[in-house]
């Protein structure tokens, strides 16, 4: 039995968790965005750790579209949790009081 993840397989798997994650995320209010930013970061990090072993257990094997594949999803997995992290500060920033705003109110 062979223990590596064949390019077929590692295809199947982005296609239908791309399909779940747009069904998912289509579902939600656009209010609700925002607070899930944070759940969605997590997740991030743990395709950042599935990406760097798909690319270590590619290398070591040789099969260079595994190593594209994992290549592309890190990049992908990064953007968002980079994206998630702009977000989130920019959502915290609105909610942070201005010192103009302070020196007025006293």
């Amino acid at each position: 039995m062979n223990d590596a993840l064949s390019l077929n397989d590692a295809l199947w798997v982005l296609l239908l968790g791309s399909l779940l994650g747009l069904e998912l995320i289509g579902k939600v209010p656009p209010t609700l965005h925002t607070p899930l930013m944070s759940g969605a970061n997590a997740i991030s990090g743990i395709t950042v750790l599935a990406a760097l072993t798909l690319i270590i257990k590619a290398g070591s094997s040789g099969n260079g579209g595994l190593m594209t594949l994992g290549a592309v999803s890190l990049g992908f997995a990064l953007f968002n949790v980079i994206g998630g992290f702009l977000v989130t500060d920019r959502m915290l920033a609105m909610f942070s009081r201005k010192p103009a705003r302070q020196k007025e109110k006293r």
